[in-house]
């Protein structure tokens, strides 16, 4: 697949990004920009993770970075932003996802403190009031980009239960910034929708276990608010993204089928995974992430991650 060089990007994005789909905060980034890290000539410490901070809102927040062994200044590398779910600090998706397994750089950030004084991403109905995740992700992507040599038209988003609601709402509001999307166990509140009537498609691959008990497969309501059936959900996506078949079904060993839409607008194809039998959990995980079982006939990192490299930036612009 032909990658254009990043002028040719934000050219392409210059010609298509109406004021419609650009985010509802000015200051918030929903265009490519330079990796001015790529100039840099310190070597950050590889193979380990730390503990970073960025302003963001007039707010200190926080986040984990993990940099690939293969990390090398000078040479563009791929970027994954992980969300934990509600109660989360990042260090427990880090632990099941083994993200930190892939050659990209890998950045777990950590939600804001809301109801009941627990972490959560903005979307869902026990986030912190007030505060602006979106600018927080546009911000910490500038600051990485701005101090590390990232790839602008391969930076990734995932993330598990209200982590990946917030991806999902990243899907509607930062398109033309983050390449593709990967949704798991996600609790897809009507907050995880704002901007999408007038955003740009974009490719997002879904994983959920059929005996889910805390956002229910076929739909349900939590903490007051719908969260609607996942087949209900992908459809949308694939409606929104422009999608000319499917779904169509394929059976992954015993507990997993897979439904796919393609011929999608602008290269943005919707894969969703329905995991019979799987609970709240990450496919594959490597320790415990969540209530009730999980499978390992696939490994949702591994899946991400090939559905990641099939769909740059540059591919659906």
């Amino acid at each position: 697949m032909r990658v254009l060089p990043l002028a040719a990007v934000v050219a392409a994005v210059a010609a298509v990004l109406t004021p419609a789909a650009a985010s509802a905060t000015p200051s918030v980034r929903n265009y490519p920009i330079l990796s001015a890290g790529c100039l840099s000539r310190s070597a950050p410490a590889t193979g380990v993770t730390t503990h970073e901070t960025v302003t963001s809102g007039g707010l200190e927040r926080e986040y984990l970075l993990h940099l690939p062994a293969s990390y090398e200044p000078h040479h563009p590398t791929p970027l994954i932003m992980a969300f934990h779910g509600r109660k989360g600090d990042g260090t427990d998706i880090e632990a099941f996802s083994g993200i930190d397994n892939l050659d990209a750089i890998a950045v777990y950030p950590v939600g804001a403190k809301g109801e009941a004084d627990q972490r959560a991403w903005q979307s869902a109905p026990y986030a912190a009031a007030g505060v602006d995740d979106v600018k927080f992700v546009s911000d910490l992507l500038d600051k990485l980009q701005a101090t590390l040599c990232v790839n602008p038209n391969r930076i990734y988003a995932t993330g598990k239960s209200n982590g990946a609601g917030f991806v999902s709402l990243l899907a509607c509001q930062l398109p033309f910034r983050i390449a593709a999307f990967g949704t798991i166990a996600g609790a897809f509140y009507p907050g995880t929708t704002v901007g999408c009537d007038t955003s740009a498609p974009a490719p997002i691959v879904d994983f959920h276990g059929t005996a889910d008990p805390t956002i229910k497969y076929d739909g349900d309501v939590s903490h007051g608010v719908a969260t609607p059936p996942l087949m209900d959900w992908a459809q949308n996506w694939a409606t929104h993204n422009h999608c000319a078949t499917g779904p169509e079904q394929t059976a992954i060993g015993t507990d997993v089928l897979q439904f796919s839409w393609n011929g999608c607008q602008q290269h943005a194809n919707v894969t969703h995974y329905r995991i019979i039998g799987a609970g709240h959990t990450w496919p594959g995980e490597l320790v415990d992430s969540g209530p009730g079982s999980a499978t390992q006939t696939i490994k949702a990192t591994q899946v991400i991650w090939d559905f990641f490299s099939t769909h740059p930036l540059t591919a659906h612009l």
